[in-house]
């Protein structure tokens, strides 16, 4: 397959791109950085800078939306949320704008989302079906605009699957990159009340379902990326301390959280119980079912 790839350079990007080559696919990755790309990704891809130097002739057989800015990278200020919203809902945009001019049109639109999209939910059970709370908070009002605007491509009869992705596991980043350095000196703890639940995913299981939807034609719709057993904070802290042989006896309380990081302590004080029905009914089997044989394989 030619496949058109937005975010190619980033933490999920890069090992899916060396993925999909390897597999024989002919790439061409969207990136800011292009001179980069063949370091990042393969000598194998072309990259480009901007959409707009694709001609209306060019075909693809799918595309793949990963791009956005970190979403725990900075603080939350009014200029910050906009680069946030604007490095997602505008490069979709510009997606669709291709989409609309081109000849061929592509069969299928993989676009990233998130589980933030469910909302702060406690301990209730969330599957492709839930819908989102109202609580209306940053996050989930970005996955919102997020996934609206990919669905879009649906009108020029593109197939769109909409991936709600939980938190990825991997090695060289990730939101375990940033707690690592604390854990080894034995300064973790859990965060908060330890109650929220923490949705996770190797990036390996990831790369597969991603894979999965390109070689399934049939599946579209929403689907959950998380592995089948979620676990809450204080577990995740108990179990990520046994994989590093280090105390985790130094809790975050709430209040200092929001001090420090303000309104974007909402991503660790809160959290979703997320269940990836869509892929197990499609029979996907997990590499990485426990989180302590994801930890142990990165770490």
């Amino acid at each position: 397959m030619h496949i058109l790839i937005t975010g190619g350079t980033g933490f999920i990007g890069r090992p899916l791109c060396a993925s999909l080559v390897k597999q024989g696919h002919s790439l061409t990755i969207l990136s800011c950085r292009p001179h980069l790309v063949a370091e990042l990704c393969s000598t194998a891809v072309n990259a480009i800078a901007s959409l707009e130097e694709l001609s209306e002739q060019i075909h693809f057989d799918a595309m793949i939306n990963l791009a956005g800015e970190g979403i725990a990278d900075k603080r939350w200020s009014d200029k910050r949320k906009q680069q946030l919203l604007d490095s997602r809902i505008k490069t979709t945009g510009q997606l669709l704008k291709l989409i609309s001019r081109m000849k061929q049109k592509p069969t299928l639109l993989i676009s990233g989302s998130a589980i933030g999209f469910y909302g702060d939910r406690g301990d209730e059970f969330l599957n492709e079906s839930s819908p989102a709370s109202a609580s209306g908070d940053f996050a989930q009002q970005l996955c919102l605009e997020w996934e609206g605007v990919a669905r879009e491509a649906s009108d020029y009869g593109v197939h769109v699957c909409v991936l709600r992705i939980g938190l990825v596991i991997g090695q060289g980043g990730g939101f375990l990159h940033r707690m690592l350095p604390l854990f080894q000196f034995g300064l973790g703890g859990r965060i908060g009340s330890g109650q929220q639940w923490m949705s996770w995913i190797h990036r390996n299981d990831l790369i597969r379902m991603i894979e999965t939807l390109l070689n399934s034609s049939h599946l579209t719709g929403v689907f959950n990326a998380t592995a089948p057993i979620p676990v809450t904070n204080k577990e995740f802290t108990r179990i990520f301390a046994k994989v590093l042989r280090r105390p985790a006896c130094i809790p975050v309380p709430a209040i200092t959280l929001k001090i420090v990081m303000g309104e974007m302590a909402l991503l660790l004080l809160g959290g979703q119980r997320v269940i990836a029905q869509r892929f197990l009914d499609h029979g996907f089997k997990f590499e990485f079912e426990h989180l302590e044989s994801a930890l142990s394989d990165v770490l």
